[in-house]
Formats: structure tokens, sequence, C-alpha cells
């Protein structure tokens, strides 16, 4: 049944008017919306067709805005920006709270645009050397420990000679709430209090255990350079 006279739309599509510019004409379809027409639309078909060409147009908008917003966003002087992982956000907010010892130095070999893998340098109180360890943290943390190697090689129960570390908080005991201070802080207990109990370095548990001045004895050599049977160590003083 005919409507005659009523207003079947918010748009005159008649009046539309396509200028050079694309966005500008699809930006006049909805300034167009605000208006009321006082004549139906042709025929239904058309009506269709028409609505039809809004929807996309309007989905069209909607994209290039969404472009133009996102290149805004991810750019500052041209030059784009890598959007940070929840891990690379929370490890940030951990290494801006970091709180070292005096005698501990973070380092970031690749620069500070990969916060993912740094290195931490120890400088036990007690003893002449300096230990060097690299963290490679994980895209999942802080639900993942980091992976975290001795680059230093040393003689000792709780560091095997491959640089692996035996720390309970990088292993069951870590938690989404720890940090990486937590993990630095527990690398520096390391070398205050060695566990024999829970070894990586035999050889080295069994001899702090058993004979703890050939321990004492072979952890100097090592420091200064020299070997230990068959395996040579750098001096690292």
């Amino acid at each position: 049944m005919k409507n005659k006279g009523s207003t079947l739309c918010n748009f005159s599509f008649f009046s539309l008017q396509k200028p050079p510019d694309t966005l500008s004409w699809l930006n006049q379809i909805i300034q167009l919306s605000n208006f009321r027409i006082s004549s139906p639309l042709p025929n239904f078909s058309q009506t269709g067709k028409f609505f039809s060409l809004v929807t996309g147009a309007m989905i069209r908008i909607f994209k290039v805005k969404e472009k133009q917003k996102e290149d805004a966003e991810n750019s500052i002087g041209g030059v784009p920006v890598k959007k940070q992982s929840a891990g690379e956000l929370r490890l940030q907010k951990d290494i801006t709270e970091l709180n070292l010892p005096n005698s501990c130095n973070i380092t970031f070999p690749n620069g500070k645009d990969d916060l993912m893998n740094f290195e931490i340098s120890i400088k036990p109180d007690e003893g002449d050397g300096k230990f060097l360890f690299s963290f490679q943290v994980p895209s999942i943390y802080p639900h993942d420990a980091p992976r975290v190697k001795c680059k230093t090689k040393i003689f000792h129960p709780n560091i095997d000679l491959e640089g692996n570390v035996c720390l309970n908080v990088l292993r069951e005991d870590w938690k989404p709430v720890l940090n990486i201070n937590t993990i630095i802080y527990g690398l520096y207990h390391l070398f205050t209090e060695p566990n024999c109990e829970d070894p990586l370095n035999h050889e080295a548990a069994d001899m702090l255990r058993d004979q703890p001045n050939v321990f004492e004895a072979n952890v100097r050599r090592a420091l200064e350079g020299g070997y230990i049977g068959d395996e040579y160590f750098e001096a690292c003083t």
C-alpha cells in the first residue's frame, strides 16, 4: 500500500552530489542524515539499494577514521611505535621500581627498545668476583619466570659450568606477584649463602659440604683464572 507524502527515510538520495574527494562524499551522506524529506523515494527497489549504499558508505567511513586514528596513535614524528604487550608493560614497571644493591647494575645490550633482554652484573660484598647474568623475559611474563643464565664461568654449587642457575624463584616457587627485584636478590643470596643441598654442580656441592677449605681455595683459583681439575676458568675479578 502506497503511503503518499510520508517520510520514508532521513536521507535525500537525489540531493547527493558526489564531490571529487570520495571521503568528503561519504561524509556528506552522514550529514544529510540529519534532515528529513517530505516525499517518498520512487520505489521499494531503489529504497533497498539506497540503504545498502548508505550502510556500505558508513562502514567505509568508520574504517577510514579508525585507520587514521591508529596511524596517529602509533606514530611520533612519523616513526612507527610498536605496541607494548602486557608482559612488556609489566616488565617496564618492574624495571622502573628496581631497588638494586650498590654492587648490582642493569644493562640493555640490545638497547632500551628491547626490554625483554637485559643483563645484571653482581659484585658480592665479600670477595673480588664480578658475575654477569642474562635475563630473557617471556612474552607471557609474569605468568612465567624469566630465563636466567650466568655468563661468567664460575665454580659454584648452584650454577653449573654451562651457566644454568638453580634458584627456587625461577622454578617451582615462581608466582606472578614476584618481580625482577626478587630474582636479583635471590641471585645475590647465592653468593652469600650457597646451597649444597640443591646443587647443579655436584662436585662443588660435595666439596663445600665435606671440604670447605678446599672449596674456598678452588673458588679463589677460579676467580683469579686457572684450572680446577681439567676445567679452565677465566679471571673474573
